[in-house]
């Protein structure tokens, strides 16, 4: 897909987000919509594109840092309950209470024992949210260990993606196979028909974006409000006259200076 074909797909694809982004905020919808993958999979790529446009008082991100000590002895989920949405809003996470069935056994952040309680319990958890009216979409966005290598390569290469690769994510990436089957033990146990996972194929990124886009499309429920899209007219601007307002000045004097002259 090349750069215009993705920009026309994605301006049609925001305007339904924009449609379903009014119905929550207007009939009080609690969405909450899980990314998971491994690193380089393009979570963060998709969610910046469903934000792009969208407003942030109804779309919230959760990307928590690790736990602090406290958090560690508290009830696993507790830190994620505090940012789960209240009527009207939409939150997305980058990452979420999934880093339990993966990545803390893959990489020793938690005992057996805590990752076995947790895929007893995760079910439970998500009956619950699910039944207190929140609809949970979750999604997992597959990407080749081939692509995976490729991402990670230009990562090691560029300065300005250096941030994105830490120790962590290289010894992730040493231990394919086990994160694997960690993965494919969190879908038998946690694919539920309340809570299904979906998988979006991550290796094409512009598609995986309108994929991810398009499902969460086709899974929240929504309506179009014609009159919330209504064109609207803009009152007249008031006048300095009318104010009795004389320019000052200040913003000349403030302005910083203009890096690009000729352009």
């Amino acid at each position: 897909m090349n750069e215009e074909e993705f920009d026309r797909e994605v301006g049609e694809v925001e305007f339904e987000l924009a449609k379903l982004q009014e119905t929550a905020a207007r009939k009080g919808l609690k969405i909450a919509i899980v990314f998971e993958g491994r690193d380089a999979a393009g979570k963060g790529g998709v969610i910046k594109t469903i934000l792009n446009r969208m407003n942030p008082r109804v779309w919230r991100v959760v990307a928590l840092p690790k736990p602090s000590d406290r958090e560690r002895s508290e009830w696993y989920f507790k830190r994620y309950v505090a940012h789960l949405p209240a009527a009207g809003e939409i939150v997305l996470f980058d990452r979420s209470w999934y880093n339990r069935a993966v990545v803390e056994p893959v990489m020793g952040f938690c005992t057996m024992e805590q990752h076995e309680a947790f895929m007893r319990e995760v079910p439970l958890f998500e009956k619950m949210l699910v039944d207190s009216g929140v609809i949970l979409i979750k999604y997992w966005i597959e990407v080749s260990a081939a692509e995976q290598e490729k991402r990670f390569q230009e990562r090691a290469s560029d300065p300005r993606k250096r941030w994105k690769l830490s120790p962590i994510d290289l010894e992730a990436r040493r231990r394919w196979a086990e994160f694997s089957k960690f993965r494919d033990k969190m879908f038998d146990m946690t694919h539920k028909d309340y809570a299904p996972w979906r998988v979006i194929d991550g290796d094409d990124k512009e598609k995986a974006r309108l994929n991810c886009m398009r499902s969460i499309l086709d899974v929240a429920p929504y309506d179009y409000n014609e009159e919330a899209f209504a064109p609207i007219a803009l009152p007249a601007r008031q006048t300095a006259e009318e104010a009795g307002y004389r320019k000052s000045g200040v913003e000349e004097r403030l302005m910083v200076k203009d890096y690009y002259p000729g352009v």
